[in-house]
């Protein structure tokens, strides 16, 4: 399993929370990080989102089946989530490579390229909150998949 995400994470409790829950998913399965480096803050906001989003189209490799994160995309409950992944798992066609924009969302030359469009909530997240309920999800779908107490 793979992500690509725009930008690092500054805010020390943000990456604190990020590796607590990629450590957790490490036990049962291997995940990748990708960062892209954020879009220049002196562009304008969608010559800063398609710069983004060339660095994120970079990023992909062959393997990788890009599940873009977008507020405008399917909502999954945690057992859907962990469902989809056990699919792709026995589908082998390739590895999921979830994918987190940046501040300014994406660009839709991202959300093309993808196979699929996700929502983590109705409402707007801060990138960085993004991607930790992200890896929490991923954890907890883990969790559902192994049947480990941890989903309520």
């Amino acid at each position: 399993m793979k992500y690509i995400s725009v930008g690092k994470l500054k805010t020390p409790f943000w990456k604190d929370a990020a590796a607590h829950y990629a450590t957790r998913i490490s036990r049962w399965r291997r995940l990748e990080a990708s960062e892209v480096r954020d879009g220049d803050a002196a562009l304008p906001q969608d010559q800063r989102t398609a710069l983004e989003g060339r660095r994120i189209l970079e990023a992909l490799t062959p393997q990788d089946i890009p599940l873009v994160l977008d507020e405008r995309g399917q909502h999954l409950t945690s057992p859907e989530l962990a469902e989809l992944l056990r699919r792709m798992d026995h589908d082998a066609q390739g590895r999921a490579c979830f994918i987190v924009g940046g501040a300014w969302g994406l660009d839709d030359a991202v959300r093309q390229r993808a196979s699929r469009c996700i929502s983590l909530s109705h409402m707007t997240l801060p990138h960085e909150l993004a991607r930790v309920v992200l890896l929490e999800q991923l954890y907890r779908a883990e969790c559902i998949l192994r049947k480990v107490p941890y989903h309520h």
